[in-house]
């Protein structure tokens, strides 16, 4: 977005009507030429939230982490050759090989999403792709038309064209934002049309990132785990939840058969929701209460009453259950976070194991 936006700023330069506003866009469009940088570092931070979590995701991930820095490192070559000597314009090779540097940065890093998650990018990437490409042209198409046989370049329509293309391009990225929205108007007295609209929704945007080709049987076992504690942190949003690998699991598919249910995402992922659940109590130990604080509850509290509740205890403006203070007070007091971090971690490997264990005796 940066890098568009500096794109965006070096065209209406150039049509600008006036000196000093074009010499006004040219100081904000070196601005926003150092912008991505900021941003790569603040996706890297986000994308690698600690030590641990960095050296388990270099294991599996080497050549996309490695690709990523090359990209990162030559867009700052790049840019320090342009800004250093103090260079008033950006030759178009230079723009030109900034573009494909920032497209296929912006490709590893949705293939490492992606692979996070366990889901498929590539059909998602490509129906957006598509559509976002054909709604510029339809609307952007029109007014270069314009321009070609009516008025010519000048800064209203040059600002028009991007202002149009712009509006399209973000209108297909929230589409199901503005979709929701839409029918908040348009069906404003119909609340379950809107609510079986947005179930739909979230179904197709499910089934394009559900990666049905996974073998999970096969998958190693730090895989498996890792997926499970993915899965285990969307109970609580269940449109999330359906894209997860796990909800074609053997034991999800035999649940659907027995309670005679149509096959469909959202409904194998309320399913898979059932099944951690049934996981998460076989951690309970037996004939003491409904909730201890001994280490036989560590695995079942850091996993219970943060995903099956939905508390957050270390959220002072969320709001919980009158019932639940008594543990909202332990957690706060006896819990520090990188503890149920762990606990959640090691838990979540005694659910993966769990699950493993029930698909296997269920697979043909």
């Amino acid at each position: 977005l940066a890098f568009s936006a500096g794109v965006v700023v070096l065209l209406l330069g150039t049509f600008a009507p006036s000196a000093q506003m074009a010499l006004a866009l040219y100081r904000l469009q070196r601005l926003f030429v150092l912008l991505p940088a900021l941003f790569w570092l603040g996706a890297m931070i986000w994308l690698i939230p600690n030590r641990a979590a960095w050296e388990e995701r270099y294991g599996r991930q080497q050549q996309l982490l490695g690709l990523s820095m090359a990209c990162i490192l030559a867009y700052g070559l790049v840019i320090s050759a342009i800004i250093i000597p103090g260079r008033q314009t950006i030759p178009a090779w230079v723009g030109t090989f900034i573009a494909l540097d920032l497209f296929i940065f912006g490709l590893v890093i949705t293939q490492l999403d992606a692979s996070d998650k366990g889901e498929a990018w590539l059909y998602h990437f490509l129906r957006a792709f598509d559509y976002s490409f054909f709604a510029a042209l339809i609307f952007g198409g029109q007014i270069v038309l314009v321009m070609r046989y009516s008025f010519g370049l000048n800064f209203p329509l040059v600002l028009l064209l991007l202002a149009s293309v712009a509006a399209s391009v973000l209108i297909q990225t929230f589409s199901d934002l503005v979709q929701g929205w839409l029918d908040r108007i348009a069906f404003f007295n119909a609340p379950q049309l809107r609510q079986a609209r947005a179930a739909q929704r979230a179904e197709d945007s499910a089934a394009q990132r559900l990666d049905a080709t996974l073998d999970l049987l096969d998958v190693p076992p730090a895989e498996f785990e890792r997926l499970t504690r993915r899965a285990l942190s969307q109970m609580g949003n269940l449109p999330k939840l359906a894209s997860s690998p796990l909800t074609r699991l053997p034991v999800v598919s035999q649940r659907l058969a027995q309670n005679g249910q149509p096959d469909g995402t959202l409904i194998r992922a309320s399913e898979l929701k059932t099944v951690l659940t049934e996981s998460i109590t076989k951690l309970q130990p037996r004939d003491e209460g409904e909730f201890g604080t001994t280490d036989a509850w560590r695995h079942y509290n850091a996993l219970y009453f943060p995903y099956v509740v939905g508390l957050r205890p270390y959220s002072r403006r969320a709001f919980h259950n009158e019932d639940y203070q008594d543990v909202l007070a332990w957690f706060r007091s006896q819990v520090p976070e990188r503890t149920l971090y762990n606990w959640q971690t090691a838990a979540a490997c005694l659910v993966a194991r769990d699950l493993r264990e029930r698909s296997r005796h269920l697979a043909p």
